[in-house]
């Protein structure tokens, strides 16, 4: 089964999907493959794989990732071969922007997906983004801002919709979705 977590930049995908497997033996996190700079806490191979630019465009002109998108200038996607080797063995927990999750519902057939898009206001949002670890630049933060609204427009792909105003209690809703959803599998 594929867990996918959604939602604007700053919505706490990251944070969710850490205490998620964490928390519950059975589910774990893919990399995605991205062509932009490693950050201080990244791990090569377990939080992306990094490719450069032409590596990237050469993943996809060989067809070996299942979507790809574009955000802030740098490539980000889901290797084909990754995917496939994971869901034989348990559940896959993996935050995809509204782009993906919209093709891989149409590509997956032999995979469960759970889609859940995580909401949160644009006032906190821009309050999150202001706070980050890795400081984002005012003009980056006002791109991301920008994109709010077309996220949101896309939140009817979705199965579950959450408003993540309280890590915990987001979690625990999550943790519970998991379990249902694995059992009717």
């Amino acid at each position: 089964m594929l867990v996918i977590l959604s939602g604007v930049a700053g919505a706490g995908k990251d944070t969710i999907k850490k205490e998620i497997i964490k928390r519950m033996d059975n589910v774990k996190s893919i990399p995605s493959f991205t062509s932009r700079p490693q950050r201080e806490g990244d791990i090569p191979g377990k939080t992306y794989i990094f490719l450069t630019k032409e590596e990237f465009e050469e993943k996809i002109k060989n067809n070996e990732v299942y979507e790809y998108d574009i955000h802030h200038n740098h490539y980000y996607g889901t290797s084909r071969k990754i995917l496939n080797d994971a869901a034989k063995s348990g559940i896959i927990i993996k935050d995809i922007d509204v782009n993906g999750t919209e093709i891989l519902k149409k590509v997956l057939k032999n995979i469960k997906i759970v889609t859940i898009f995580l909401r949160v206001s644009k006032e906190e949002l821009r309050r999150r983004l202001e706070n980050r670890e890795d400081k984002p630049s005012e003009q980056e933060i006002i791109l991301r801002l920008n994109r709010f609204d077309y996220e949101e427009s896309k939140i009817d792909l979705y199965d579950y919709v959450i408003k993540n105003d309280n890590l915990e209690k987001t979690v625990s809703i999550i943790e519970q979705i998991i379990k249902k959803e694995s059992e009717l599998e």
